[in-house]
């Protein structure tokens, strides 16, 4: 079963380095396949490279989707990180 959902990234910085290093971290904990779509692009949440590639921005709008045996608990953690601008300072 495939579960999806939309988020609008807010964080000032947006997708950058070091909110892209922790999302990957946070993914690779759960046994899911997490992806993050944005446009034509789309990379897997636990590759830092890939998710530097999508050069998401804040306002942006992206599509997470995840699979697996851990696929709710990886989308609602990962979905909690990034409405929680990946808990860096405002």
């Amino acid at each position: 079963m495939k579960l999806e959902r939309q988020l609008t990234i807010c964080n000032k910085l947006g997708l950058h380095a070091r909110a892209a290093t922790k999302l990957a971290v946070l993914a690779a904990t759960f046994d899911a396949e997490v992806t993050l779509i944005q446009g034509e692009k789309q990379a897997s949440a636990a590759s830092v490279l890939g998710l530097l590639m999508l050069e998401t921005g804040m306002g942006k709008t992206i599509t997470i989707t995840s699979e697996g045996k851990d696929a709710q608990a990886a989308l609602d953690a990962v979905s909690a990180l990034i409405d929680a601008k990946f808990e860096e300072a405002v």
